[in-house]
């Protein structure tokens, strides 16, 4: 266990070392001159040679991708090209903040209600309950979020006047409900399939069945040896999903006003401010491969019989 931990632990920075080094090249040598950027219509060549110069941006390659991974380890991404003399961390680590409240607790309704259902579907496998089931999470998943987002706007804000229209105010604000639903209730559908389908995989092995042969209660059956083994495909999906917590959801933060991360990453990939870019990508790289650890750790509580070598 130790040892797998270990060497799990040392592969974690070579990585995101070779992540790092795919997302500086593409800054660097992507299209767009970082200076001109800067600079705008009062570009001249002598003024843009010295902020070179300043910036580093004439050293080799390999200098400025070290220089860059040195920074970015004490959390210094550097300066906005567009946004002057503002670090990047300043300008990503709110709106962060606030993506990843929004896909936590639409997360938590997804889970919450997919669980379940899929749970409800396997066990009334054959029946109408079954296709009912899926059909209506897969409707709602099908509906495009253009469409409900306003949707929902117009009948529980301007006429039934329950929450507000748009903005942000945290977690515990009612502006939270109706993003919250918008990205929660499809994403519902994906816990649905997945816990329906491992369900009736776990359920139809052979040690349910002498389990059965030998009188436990169905109740036992279902919920110890059953659910607990169908979990483990599940896990999987509910680590890369906390993983894309800090994952801005650009529709929806667009039509409800809020100030997420989804906006300003494409805000940066218009103006080309790299920077922000390549921040955003080394975060999201940096909690995937956490997450990752982390299910394998998940696994071994859910299911002893997994032995890490």
């Amino acid at each position: 266990m130790i040892k797998y931990i270990f060497r799990r632990i040392l592969w974690m920075p070579l990585l995101l070392l070779m992540v790092s080094l795919i997302v500086f090249g593409l800054g660097t040598y992507g299209p767009g001159d970082p200076v001109e950027v800067q600079l705008g219509n009062n570009y001249d060549e002598k003024t843009a040679q010295r902020i070179r110069d300043k910036m580093g941006l004439n050293d080799p390659f390999v200098f400025q991708w070290i220089r860059y991974v040195k920074n970015a380890v004490r959390g210094d991404f550097g300066e906005s090209y567009v946004f002057k003399n503002r670090p990047v961390i300043s300008l990503l680590l709110p709106k962060l903040l606030v993506s990843a409240q929004l896909n936590l607790i639409a997360f938590l309704i997804a889970i919450s209600i997919g669980t379940p259902l899929g749970f409800y579907a396997a066990v009334h496998y054959g029946s109408a309950k079954d296709p009912g089931v899926v059909i209506s999470t897969l409707f709602f998943y099908a509906m495009p979020v253009f469409f409900t987002a306003p949707l929902m706007i117009l009948i529980f804000a301007l006429k039934l006047d329950l929450v507000p229209t748009s903005g942000w105010g945290g977690v515990f604000d009612k502006r939270i409900i109706l993003p919250a639903i918008t990205v929660g209730i499809p994403g519902s559908a994906v816990f649905v399939r997945l816990v329906r389908a491992s369900m009736l995989e776990v359920l139809d092995s052979d040690y349910v069945k002498l389990a059965r042969a030998k009188g436990v209660s169905e109740i036992m059956v279902l919920w110890k040896h059953a659910f607990r083994n169908a979990m483990l495909p599940v896990i999987t999906i509910i680590g890369f999903t906390l993983a894309g917590l800090f994952g801005g959801s650009l529709i929806v933060e667009i039509i409800f006003g809020i100030p997420g991360v989804g906006r300003i990453s494409l805000d940066s990939v218009y103006s080309r401010d790299y920077p922000i870019i390549m921040a955003v990508v080394l975060i999201g790289s940096t909690a995937l491969v956490i997450a990752n650890l982390i299910i394998d750790f998940i696994y071994t509580l859910v299911d002893p019989r997994i032995e890490m070598q």
